[in-house]
């Protein structure tokens, strides 16, 4: 399936909506190495980029950067994350682009207010606890427990 950028695949007025009253959320968490000339203004961009245009796609997330290493936990609307994958294949500024998961589910959002938010690495475990004191459903919940359980297995 391939989406066309100028069409905006986003059927509801409200984005927050996907992943709620039945509606399909999709996830896409992956990690990357940074392009050699990559440095933190150059991540500053990316982020600044992404909070002018995710909100028209319905897309939400966060960006971890550090040691030259990218991760990244992205939801949105099911087309809009194949439109958007298919984007981060072939961008140059990383490599060695790893799937960590990929899924739809309807659940509640992560991180519905985040249209993209730059976490620094030593912050990542604090930003999950956070986001599982709010209230959420079982999915939800289980999924950030998951994330967790995997930093601390490999001791982060």
């Amino acid at each position: 399936m391939s989406v066309n950028p100028s069409s905006n695949p986003i059927v509801s007025d409200e984005p927050a909506a996907i992943g709620l009253r039945g509606v399909p959320l999709s996830t896409l968490v992956y990690c990357s190495r940074a392009a050699a000339e990559v440095d933190d203004a150059a991540v500053q961009q990316i982020v600044d980029n992404a909070r002018r245009a995710n909100p028209a796609w319905g897309i939400t997330g966060l960006l971890v950067f550090g040691g030259q290493l990218f991760f990244q936990w992205l939801e949105g609307p099911p087309a809009s994350l194949h439109w958007l994958r298919e984007r981060l294949h072939t961008d140059n500024r990383h490599h060695g682009m790893v799937v960590l998961s990929q899924s739809d589910d309807v659940r509640e959002r992560l991180f519905p207010d985040w249209s993209m938010e730059l976490v620094g690495a030593d912050s990542i475990r604090d930003v999950l606890q956070d986001a599982m004191s709010e209230p959420h459903d079982d999915a939800t919940l289980a999924t950030l427990q998951a994330m967790l359980d995997g930093l601390a297995a490999e001791g982060l």
